[in-house]
């Protein structure tokens, strides 16, 4: 546990898996958000540094984890006078789900200062990343991958190594997209049944127990029925994501009626005002008589 850690990007998750690392013994060294108030109390509770610039956190650090929310944002720190100035020899896992071609990008300006860099995809949410129970899909040059393995681990109940840079991104964006179309449908479903008059806990119960079963009824069912809504996986990224997918497979020349039918939904969230709330409220524009735009 020799190695020093920094984060870039400590919401919710960037937190949790701080807190994570430290308690497993790491030396959690810098943090850096945008939403410095937000940095300067997590530093306070870890007893680091809580850096004003990006190139501190690469000073300070040997791997840093970024966990940013676009490919915008991704791109605006990885410069030669952010998080590459004096990146010699410094690991960055990056955790963000962003496009494939950003990973490159990414990696391709890493490598030219001697620095390297992973993907770090995670399918898990807040209290998982606190647990160290994560499921993160890696991509990028395996010897990284087995370098970091270790603090990884710390994050992870189970990991996958998919390939070289920009193949997890890939894999991260169809589980997301599949999890997205799965909420959708249990939206539609449990605001039929609400408005044909049926027990939802019934419904939801018979569900559980036939081929409508899926992840996404154990974590989002009775969110959507009872109308809580907080925010562990917010309807923009849901569209963000969505959207990553769609030109995934547009580019290779699908059709993917599913795909964009639920994007929309998430897009008209967002036009709504509706875009902070978590993926569940997408069930607002499903159940009769609830949010009206």
């Amino acid at each position: 546990m020799s190695e020093k850690i920094g984060f870039v990007g400590v919401g919710r998750m960037g937190a949790n898996m701080a807190r994570r690392l430290k308690d497993c013994g790491y030396d959690v060294a810098a943090v850096y958000d945008v939403y410095t108030a937000g940095a300067a109390e997590l530093a306070t509770e870890l007893g680091c540094e809580a850096c004003k610039e990006l190139s501190r956190v690469t000073e300070l650090a040997d791997v840093i984890f970024t966990v940013v929310t676009d490919d915008a944002a991704m791109l605006s720190i990885f410069t030669e006078d952010g998080l590459l100035k004096g990146a010699d020899g410094k690991t960055f896992v990056n955790c963000a789900t962003v496009s494939p071609s950003t990973h490159l990008i990414v990696e391709a300006a890493a490598e030219k200062v001697g620095a390297k860099t992973l993907e770090g995809c995670m399918a898990s949410s807040i209290p998982q990343a606190r647990q160290g129970t994560l499921y993160l899909m890696c991509g990028g040059k395996e010897e990284t991958f087995k370098a970091v393995e270790p603090i990884l681990e710390q994050l992870s109940s189970s990991m996958r190594y998919v390939g070289k840079s920009g193949e997890a991104a890939k894999v991260k964006a169809l589980v997301n997209m599949v999890m997205n179309i799965n909420t959708a449908a249990l939206a539609e479903g449990l605001g039929i049944g609400d408005a044909v008059g049926l027990d939802l806990n019934m419904l939801r119960e018979i569900f559980s127990q036939t081929g409508a079963n899926s992840n996404v009824l154990k974590t989002d069912g009775e969110d959507m029925q009872i109308r809580d809504h907080e925010c562990y996986f917010s309807a923009a990224h849901a569209a963000k994501d969505s959207g990553i997918a769609l030109e995934l497979g547009e580019s290779a020349g699908l059709n993917l009626p599913l795909a964009a039918a639920t994007k929309a939904q998430y897009d008209k969230m967002i036009a709504e005002g509706l875009g902070d709330l978590d993926k569940s409220g997408i069930a607002e524009l499903t159940f009769k008589g609830r949010h009206t735009g």
